[in-house]
């Protein structure tokens, strides 16, 4: 079997309401999703969701090889990128390529990919994450009840900006899922993006704390910063996790060596090697794992093969537009299906047809940390409109923002 090229596209997520963190927040709810299929001579497709930038120089590490020999695949396509570096977009784009390697493996073998791997059990423990900062009160509880019907007992949202407005949204969030288990006791997380010094973290969460049991406290200042996430592990009680925006696993070293993590967390567009190589590194400093990201069917898959994988975000409950995908969410966990490969069907034709649009000249949102991050003397939350920075106006955008490159 030989790999005969490429194509791209790129789909959306359409949440309906705004989705955002204490960065910023699109107000239409409207995300852009992107795709890699790599094809075969033998007429198997692998999918990627993940970003194609800088495509064709990573592809032509891989073009005309065996797809099959993924492991040494995912080495040359790094080696491809040696000078430049593989950080940043770049990894993503050999993060997509690498899964629909993957992908195609599994076809090729007639598994699923969680059986190829070594899985025995199909469930993967999830928690819910709701991107939520931008939702009131009452859309926020409505959100979560959502979840919770779905058997969810543990969550995550998102803050950082009022500590307040956090304790009480938290809060909020406690009562549905307690509520939702009997009684139970949920488990509760906050996500703040890399929003705080390191002062301001211990400070807040140990002011959360007072009054609420936090499982963990995620990216509370700069993902690079080692020293100041042990110190923030040393000051609170809850859990630190980082690692989603790492990109390589020699981002990971310093941060273990220096005991600043507790929970390793990789992000889905970044790869199944990717995740399986963290997770063994983590696992040799006997710490757990947990994927992150809307779409992460790839690392939900390696998550069955690996010894201490804790739980993998669930954001969305619908996939994204296109997208059709043999998985499930039953009694809190992901149940993967048995279709061969990673189970995901992408309708390029309905993809193609859609128009509403992401703006992608938009200069704020989630995805852009705004200039006085890290630098707040006082909360900034309105309390008018609870929640909701830096919203953005809704557009649409031509059909024409949907790339398709084929290399042959």
């Amino acid at each position: 079997m030989r790999i005969t090229g490429y194509r791209t596209t790129t789909t959306v997520q359409e949440w309906g309401r705004p989705v955002g963190d204490a960065n910023g927040v699109f107000a239409d709810g409207v995300v852009s999703v992107p795709i890699v299929m790599v094809d075969t001579d033998e007429g198997i497709t692998g999918v990627g969701l993940g970003p194609h930038v800088n495509i064709d120089a990573v592809f032509a590490a891989i073009e005309g090889e065996d797809p099959r020999g993924v492991t040494a695949l995912y080495d040359r396509m790094l080696r491809q990128t040696f000078k430049a570096g593989h950080a940043g977009a770049v990894f993503g784009t050999i993060g997509a390529l690498d899964t629909a390697l993957w992908d195609i493996k599994a076809q090729a073998a007639g598994e699923p990919l969680w059986r190829l791997l070594g899985g025995l059990d199909r469930r993967v423990p999830a928690y819910a994450s709701g991107l939520d900062i931008g939702l009131t009160d009452d859309e926020l509880v409505s959100a979560y009840q959502v979840y919770a019907q779905h058997g969810l007992r543990a969550a995550k949202i998102k803050g950082g900006l009022d500590i307040e407005r956090d304790r009480h949204r938290l809060t909020l969030v406690r009562d549905v899922l307690t509520e939702a288990g009997h009684g139970s006791r949920p488990g509760l997380m906050l996500d703040v993006n890399e929003a705080w010094t390191r002062k301001q973290a211990v400070r807040h969460v140990c002011e959360l704390e007072r009054t609420l049991d936090l499982t963990w406290i995620e990216e509370p200042v700069r993902r690079w910063d080692a020293e100041g996430l042990s110190v923030v592990g040393r000051g609170v009680r809850a859990s630190v996790a980082t690692g989603e925006n790492l990109t390589g696993l020699e981002q990971f070293r310093p941060l273990l060596a220096a005991g600043a993590v507790d929970i390793v967390q990789t992000a889905a567009v970044w790869g199944v090697s990717h995740f399986l190589r963290v997770a063994a590194l983590a696992h040799a400093h006997d710490l757990p794992v947990s994927p992150i990201g809307n779409t992460p069917v790839g690392l939900l898959h390696a998550a069955t093969s690996v010894p201490n994988h804790m739980a993998s975000e669930l954001q969305d409950l619908h996939p994204p537009l296109g997208v059709s995908l043999d998985l499930y969410v039953e009694d809190g966990a992901f149940v993967l299906g048995d279709a061969p490969g990673l189970g995901i069907t992408i309708d390029e034709r309905a993809i193609s047809a859609f128009t509403r649009r992401p703006d992608a000249r938009a200069a704020d949102g989630p995805h852009i940390r705004p200039e006085h991050a890290g630098r707040r003397l006082l909360s900034v939350a309105d309390h008018g409109h609870p929640a909701q920075p830096h919203q953005l106006t809704p557009r649409t955008r031509p059909a024409d923002d949907v790339s398709h490159t084929v290399r042959r």
